[in-house]
């Protein structure tokens, strides 16, 4: 039985992976599946908002220590990735959620919402205790996941400037040490 609010929502995730005969695993951004995936996104970025309002993370980027890299494997396909950078301004250390996607023929099956999860659990097991995100505008069905997931509207962090065609959001995670 979970001890925890956060172990629980660890059995859920791990009860929705095996019953999709899928896994969650650590991506190399270099591999032939993460560029096919990164590719898929910035092809489906770039038909939504102009360049100066695309902030994609390289496989370069993706590569560094304070990068965690996420795929969900079905079967023996990777569908969907997301990643998380640890970071720091004035309020300490924060994550960042980056390169959230899935590939559009499995959309509409929680895949994005059990990718959060894991990131999300992750940070926590790091002790990052608050997460933030940039999304576009003309992503309703992103920006809903993620208000659902407890998100909320903020201005602008780190090296972003104010752009109209971005949302800027984040969220308070557990702690391991408040549970």
């Amino acid at each position: 039985m979970p001890r925890s609010a956060d172990e629980a929502q660890k059995s859920v995730l791990n009860l929705l992976i095996m019953e999709k005969h899928a896994a969650i695993i650590d991506l190399d951004p270099h591999s032939d599946a993460s560029l096919r995936l990164l590719d898929a996104s910035d092809t489906y970025l770039g038909s939504l908002y102009p360049p100066e309002s695309n902030h994609l993370t390289s496989p370069v980027e993706l590569a560094k220590p304070h990068v965690r890299f996420l795929g969900y494997l079905e079967g023996s396909e990777v569908i969907g990735c997301c990643a998380s950078k640890v970071l720091t301004d004035d309020e300490g250390l924060y994550g960042e959620i980056k390169r959230l996607f899935v590939l559009p023929e499995y959309r509409g099956r929680g895949i994005s919402k059990v990718l959060m999860g894991a990131i999300e659990n992750h940070l926590i097991d790091q002790g990052i205790c608050r997460i933030r995100l940039e999304a576009g505008i003309y992503q309703p069905e992103a920006l809903g996941l993620y208000r659902r997931l407890g998100y909320v509207e903020r201005g602008p962090y780190g090296d972003y400037a104010p752009d109209p065609l971005s949302v800027f959001m984040e969220k308070k995670l557990r702690s391991l040490s408040a549970g």
